[in-house]
């Protein structure tokens, strides 16, 4: 297992870098996860063998990138309003072999998620809820790079978005991607992270030390 990768630390936040697969939080097969490596490594920094983190947002298992814990309770809520009024801006870069019809653009669909996976449906289908971002690509050798700008974070949103295009994302096979890429990975990175900081207000960037 990779080792912890901290971009960012203060008494109040904790920024990580998340290898691809390692999920983001315990399941109940109780696997490894970066929830867990970060209060193992309070515990190991810190005089407190119970340290107080928890996690703001997830990525999925088969993606890396940037992720926000905190690390003091008093400023959950300050943190997690930031992302529920989509104050926080999160960027994607993606690797595809087919290129779209529009090279930059906009995508919103009705999502819904059907088991383990996300469906795109029609407006007024029960339980659907609105997916949009941005996004611009350009030719990267033989593939294609998206660089993508989330506005809701839907569950596997870039994926189906991208996959409903005709772009499934490189080595997601649940999306019908048939090329090869990493083990365990697919070509998704969750590349950047703003927020404003709880107590300075102040607006603070974060960038993932992976590289697709």
């Amino acid at each position: 297992m990779e080792p912890l990768t901290i971009i960012y630390e203060d008494d109040i936040l904790l920024v990580c870098n998340k290898p691809s697969g390692l999920m983001v939080e315990p399941d109940r097969n109780n696997y490894p996860n970066l929830l867990q490596m970060v209060k193992n490594y309070l515990k190991e920094t810190q005089d407190d063998k119970n340290p107080y983190v928890q996690h703001l947002h997830r990525i999925d298992r088969v993606v890396s990138g940037v992720i926000l814990f905190t690390k003091n309770k008093d400023y959950l809520r300050n943190l997690s309003e930031q992302f529920a009024q989509r104050e926080v801006e999160k960027e994607y870069l993606a690797l595809t072999a087919n290129a779209p019809k529009e090279m930059k653009g906009v995508l919103e669909h009705w999502h819904r998620k059907e088991k383990k996976k996300g469906v795109l449906v029609a407006e007024g289908t029960p339980y659907a809820e609105k997916a949009k971002l941005e996004y611009e690509v350009e030719k990267y050798g033989s593939l294609f790079l998206w660089k993508i700008k989330l506005h809701t974070g839907k569950f596997h949103q870039i994926r189906v978005q991208l996959a409903s295009n005709g772009c499934p994302i490189l080595g997601d096979t649940l999306y019908g991607s048939t090329e090869n890429y990493k083990e365990d990975t697919i070509a998704l990175l969750a590349h950047k992270l703003v927020i404003h900081h709880p107590v300075t207000k102040q607006k603070m960037e974060f960038v993932s030390t992976t590289e697709l």
